[in-house]
């Protein structure tokens, strides 16, 4: 009896990779606040106004789990991913964001992006080691999101003392007072921070007042730096550029300073690596 023969032809298709994506940008989190904030400012640049937005839509944190969960498979066709990894509602999110990231992986900086927008360490004031503390935690997001670039976000950062206790049993509920230690920059310690998100967007306003906005939200940060690690404010230039600080191996941006550039530039990006190569 002849063997069968079997003829493989390699057509260069790769069943792992999703090129036919589209100019859309899928927002995952838990905290409606956040998502208003990205999606706000998103809305409001007009080079980013073409393009398709997903935002969460459900109040709840057990449905916006659930929402996310439902949608994970949808993310192949988005050409940006924004990721929220803060260390409260990571592990709610954990198992979907794996799922996500499986889906896209092979896509990652080529096809798509990821950007994620987190919390520190903890006890990231403790001992003034801020710098040295920063490295192994990018360094971990970096494997398991492989992000173009980490946004840390000082209003998603809550010490342990800082956290209020919660029960086994209670309803899990996002922190949204500002944190304590930033309570004595504003009016009142128990502001929320969907208010002062709001307030230092001004998506409402005119371009002015939004410059001033954000010269005063970078004046807030500058200042809190030097109080915080009083003499070492070159060190820390470089986290109010749009490039970003050098932390050994890895970089981080400062939560919203130049957040719709990068969108911007990543989108356009994408597009460009998605385009048919001459032959």
């Amino acid at each position: 009896m002849d063997e069968e023969k079997y003829h493989l032809t390699d057509d260069k298709y790769d069943i792992l990779s999703h090129p036919r994506r589209r100019a859309q940008i899928q927002v995952l989190t838990l905290d409606p606040a956040l998502a208003a904030d990205v999606c706000e400012r998103i809305g409001a640049d007009k080079r980013l106004r073409r393009y398709a937005l997903i935002c969460p839509r459900s109040l709840s944190v057990r449905d916006a789990v659930e929402q996310v969960e439902l949608t994970a498979q949808e993310t192949v066709v988005s050409r940006l991913l924004i990721f929220d990894v803060r260390r409260v509602t990571l592990p709610r999110l954990r198992k979907s964001f794996n799922t996500i990231v499986g889906y896209n992986r092979r896509d990652f900086n080529k096809l798509c992006f990821s950007i994620c927008i987190g919390d520190g360490p903890v006890n990231l004031f403790r001992d003034g080691r801020a710098v040295d503390l920063f490295v192994p935690f990018l360094a971990s997001h970096r494997v398991d999101f492989h992000p173009a670039v980490f946004f840390y976000d000082p209003f998603l950062h809550y010490e342990p003392n800082e956290l209020l206790p919660q029960g086994i049993d209670d309803e899990f509920v996002i922190p949204d007072v500002i944190p304590k230690r930033l309570g004595p920059y504003f009016r009142s310690e128990t502001t929320r921070v969907g208010t002062i998100r709001q307030f230092f967007r001004a998506a409402d306003k005119d371009d002015q007042t939004r410059k001033e906005r954000r010269r005063m939200l970078k004046h807030l940060y500058r200042k809190r730096l030097a109080e915080q690690f009083p003499g070492h404010d070159g060190q820390f230039k470089d986290l109010f550029s749009r490039r970003g600080i050098q932390l050994a191996s890895e970089k981080m941006n400062l939560y919203p300073l130049y957040f719709e550039d990068w969108i911007y530039d990543l989108m356009r990006k994408a597009r460009r690596n998605a385009a048919p190569k001459n032959r």
